[in-house]
């Protein structure tokens, strides 16, 4: 058996731990490119949303590879995520290829139902063995949701945007080759350590901005064209509503480990304006936006492949959300055809007009102290 999986941001390193610790034979595919994406495309339905034409790219490429077993998670409700394991497998093999499908999703709601199906995939080795390698690969998991905070921190503050890319990097590739706690948590403190040594820009304040949105382009930088980064050197913080931890602890975990950010409580500050489950995360999306909103950011930017049905809900209401809290927000569409130009260009129009809307309330502010006084 030679494993593969598809991409999605960095959740390969969690995902690539547990198949070491297993002594699992594996194959990676290339990450995702504009190669990846065309070669998805071709062999998908005209109206399948991005990450699933970029699934088949990933697949196609390790079959070449020779993979011969999927892991990947399903879901269910409303979202074609939960069919994403099916439909991909008919086009695969229509393509000739054949791969058998491993799909991790507790069908009890427990633990168990995932730790059978990752037993299926380490052909015989014990439970103690499995629940190690669950556990190693979520301490990753953790760790780069950490390290992707601390990203996010430095990338508007550094005077060199250029240094803080090559420490990410670097921590992207030691995380991927730790071998205990005691070498995941020194990647996050050298990394730590790494961004405070930068020169900074003295007395900055960047805005805050906080991306909601559908889970593989918050996640996936290519999906996104890179996003955060762009934020960052327009001196943008900014702040996901989903990190990996999150969403593992709340998809696969069913809430029962600690991730490094939450997100069950989104559903709760959604109700006001979304009181039920639209599939995939469009609940969170809303509650997301909500608690971004209560935490003072400046902007809300919602992320959505084209076709999402649960986000397209979200994106319907969110605009209650803007005027009730007085929070901007801003959609970005994203498919095959979307440009990294056309989305640069969106993004310092929204930031322009934050930074303007942020100052003027400095104004009113001072001249309403002055008057007071």
């Amino acid at each position: 058996m030679k494993i593969t999986f598809p991409h999605m941001g960095n959740v390969w390193i969690p995902v690539k731990a547990l198949f070491d610790y297993l002594d699992i034979e594996f194959v990676l595919p290339p990450q995702n490119s504009k190669r990846t994406l065309s070669l998805g495309t071709q062999h998908s339905p005209e109206g399948a949303c991005l990450p699933f034409k970029l699934n088949i790219g990933n697949l196609i490429d390790a079959a070449a590879q020779g993979a011969d077993t999927v892991l990947m998670t399903g879901g269910v409700g409303p979202c074609r995520f939960g069919y994403y394991g099916e439909l991909e497998r008919d086009i695969l093999t229509d393509l000739g290829i054949n791969l058998k499908l491993i799909t991790l999703e507790p069908p009890d709601g427990s633990l168990v139902g995932l730790a059978r199906r990752i037993k299926m995939a380490a052909e015989g080795k014990p439970w103690r063995k499995i629940i190690g390698a669950i556990k190693f690969a979520y301490g990753k998991a953790l760790a780069m949701d950490r390290i992707e905070d601390i990203i996010h921190w430095a990338r508007p503050r550094a005077l060199n945007p250029r240094l803080v890319e090559e420490i990410y990097g670097r921590a992207q590739t030691d995380l991927d080759k730790a071998r205990d706690a005691r070498e995941i948590d020194r990647v996050v403190r050298d990394t730590r350590a790494q961004v405070r040594g930068l020169a900074h820009k003295e007395g900055f304040e960047p805005l805050r901005v906080g991306i909601v949105g559908e889970i593989y382009t918050l996640l996936d930088p290519f999906s996104c064209h890179d996003i955060e980064r762009h934020l960052g050197n327009l001196g943008v913080q900014l702040d996901r509503s989903i990190y990996i931890s999150g969403w593992i602890n709340q998809h696969i975990f069913q809430g029962l480990y600690k991730a490094y950010k939450e997100i069950s409580h989104h559903r709760e500050l959604a109700k006001p304006f979304l009181g039920h489950t639209v599939g995939g995360h469009g609940q969170e999306t809303i509650g997301g936006a909500v608690d971004f909103a209560r935490r003072g950011f400046d902007g809300v930017i919602h992320l959505l492949p084209l076709t999402c049905m649960p986000e397209i809900v979200a994106a319907s209401i969110l605009p209650q959300v803007s005027k009730s809290l007085q929070i901007p927000v801003m959609t970005l569409y994203v498919d095959e055809q979307s440009g990294e130009t056309g989305l640069l260009t969106r993004l310092e129009a929204f930031i322009d007009l934050i930074d303007r809307e942020k100052s003027m309330d400095r104004r009113v502010r001072n001249e309403q102290l002055v008057l007071g006084g």
